[in-house]
């Protein structure tokens, strides 16, 4: 068993089997002393291994920064414009503000059980070993397909930027979708510390992207352009704070515009939960995971609440490439640039754009592969899922999910703009499903802490905020996914089939798959005292590795960001 040797790594408690094993439970790895069978078979359950088993090469800053830029894609930097349109500046900051708080609540149950058990799958794990064995069954599947998907957005949406420098006419979109394409394989084919390594550089890309454009917005909205027009709240009141959605007049219009924000907005935090799966890879999890999750208040706060703070007070929201998504002038963030007269910064934040959405799509391939890994390891799927190159990376996993990203090449036929409209409602309702099912899995655990009398003081992280949180953002998501497509059943007699079909098919696809498998499976919700909390935890105590002091300032510095 490690021991904490940093005054950081001392002020966390990580749980050891003294003090957080209650008397009599038994040795962690002696499954009958809670006596209940999860409902599939765990193949490799081992952590740590260097033969058929995932490798620890992720290093704490890899994680940090990953929790910190990993989330950031093109919702952000692209979607937004249309949040923007649609619910109008203030609109759009409610909307981002509300789903951020549903978004941190969750994230604190899921911090708790990640730094606590990080094992293989994570909260794809934790579902069926804290829930219901068909919870879990149902997160494996739909996180497997939603992130494949994802990547395909991302991968459509290299072409949208694109298209702001060269038209498909001149070039078409295939070429950039390939390009894009062959760069995440290869990224995911190589070791875990070389994806750390990679993801390290592209979120520093994007926080230092997100960063500036937040700086620069102020700048803007302070008249420090080359126009020299102070703006303040000049768009809040003309042409206003919130915009009255399809024209719909009065308060109605204006709370639909407001609501109409949320879907984006959960596209755009999309990937938030992602260090959960993460943490089975991560070389110190019970150093690395609190301190990400201690981040989450800057990524929040700072990315999404004040950037779209910022965003309100330099564009309008008639702005008439607002919501079109058709280039990169459809971005908020390129229209202030340029309605502020400067001329060659556009094409730099284009590239920057292209970074993060290739970004987005490595962390996208990443996800869904280690989710397929996870379903042979639970015996869900063929056990040669479960194959590894030398380096611990699921080779096998990582090409079968490579094949659904090339759904991508749908830009090619039916344009850039409207495909990457579709996947945004399809990733972003699959989201709020799997969030839901996150919030599930940590009432689970909390239920099992309580009644099998864990001591909850001696977690590597806690806030005791959790357990209220997930109910709320439980209830709150299930609110949103029942009112995404409310516009198809305005228009009857011209009923839009592809929102009525991207919207509401995850809400049938994940109860399909839940109460598919409960009634092959024969499973039911795990009563609390029979819920497995100590498998796997002495494995992972002997796999820790210990972080020498830190002494001096530079030494201090490293410590805290790395």
């Amino acid at each position: 068993m490690s021991k904490f040797t940093t005054d950081q790594e001392k002020n966390i408690g990580g749980p050891t089997q003294a003090s957080v094993y209650p008397a009599g439970q038994g040795h962690p790895h002696d499954i009958s002393s809670t006596g209940y069978d999860h409902g599939y078979v765990d193949h490799d359950a081992g952590v740590g291994k260097s033969e058929n088993g995932l490798h620890r090469g992720l290093k704490p800053r890899h994680v940090s920064l990953i929790a910190i830029g990993g989330v950031i894609g093109t919702g952000l930097f692209i979607g937004s414009g249309t949040a923007l349109a649609n619910g109008g500046p203030l609109g759009l900051w409610l909307g981002f503000s509300f789903v951020g708080i549903l978004v941190y609540f969750m994230m604190l149950g899921l911090g708790e059980m990640a730094a606590y058990l990080p094992i293989t799958g994570g909260q794809l794990t934790y579902a069926g070993r804290f829930f219901d064995p068909a919870l879990g069954f149902a997160m494996i599947w739909s996180t497997t397909i939603h992130w494949a998907l994802t990547c395909a957005s991302e991968l459509s949406a290299v072409a949208v930027l694109v298209n702001y420098w060269l038209e498909p006419s001149r070039v078409n979109n295939a070429v950039w979708i390939t390009i894009g394409y062959v760069v995440v394989v290869l990224l995911n084919l190589t070791t875990s510390g070389v994806y750390g390594e990679t993801e390290f550089i592209f979120s520093s890309i994007k926080v230092l992207t997100i960063i500036g454009l937040i700086i620069l917005g102020i700048a803007i909205d302070c008249g420090a352009g080359p126009t020299g027009h102070y703006l303040g709240f000049h768009y809040w009141r003309d042409p206003g704070a919130l915009a009255q959605y399809e024209d719909i007049p009065g308060a109605k219009g204006r709370f639909l515009g407001f609501w109409a924000v949320m879907t984006q907005a959960a596209f755009s935090y999309g990937g938030v939960e992602f260090f959960g799966i993460t943490a089975a890879e991560s070389a110190n999890p019970r150093f690395s995971i609190p301190r990400a999750m201690k981040q989450i208040y800057f990524r929040i706060g700072v990315f999404y609440i004040l950037g779209t703070f910022i965003l309100g007070l330099i564009v309008p929201f008639d702005n008439d490439r607002l919501g079109t998504a058709s280039n990169a002038a459809a971005s908020p963030w390129v229209i202030a640039i340029q309605l502020s007269g400067i001329k060659a910064l556009p094409h730099i934040i284009n590239a920057c754009l292209i970074t993060s959405a290739w970004s987005a799509g490595n962390a996208d391939l990443y996800i869904s592969s280690r989710s397929l890994y996870n379903m042979a390891h639970k015996g869900l799927v063929p056990r040669i899922f479960l194959r590894t190159h030398r380096w611990g990376t699921p080779w096998v996993a990582v090409l079968t999910m490579a094949l659904i990203p090339l759904l991508a090449y749908m830009t090619v036929s039916n344009g850039a703009a409207k495909v990457f409209g579709w996947f945004v409602n399809l990733v972003a309702v699959m989201g709020l499903v799997e969030w839901m099912g996150i919030c599930l899995a940590y009432i689970g655990f909390r239920r099992a802490m309580k009644a099998q009398g864990f001591d909850r003081s001696t977690l590597p992280y806690k806030n005791p905020l959790a357990l209220f949180g997930a109910w709320f953002a439980l209830f709150s998501f299930a609110i949103i996914i029942l009112f995404s497509g409310w516009t198809v059943f305005r228009d009857v007699d011209n009923f839009d089939r592809a929102t009525f079909i991207t919207n509401y098919l995850p809400a049938v696809f994940f109860p399909a798959l839940y109460f598919g498998y409960k009634i092959y499976g024969k499973t039911k919700i795990i009563p609390a005292t029979e819920v497995d909390l100590i498998t796997d935890l002495a494995e992972i105590e002997a796999t820790i590795e210990e972080r020498p002091p830190a002494h001096g300032i530079k030494g201090r510095l490293q410590a805290m960001f790395f």
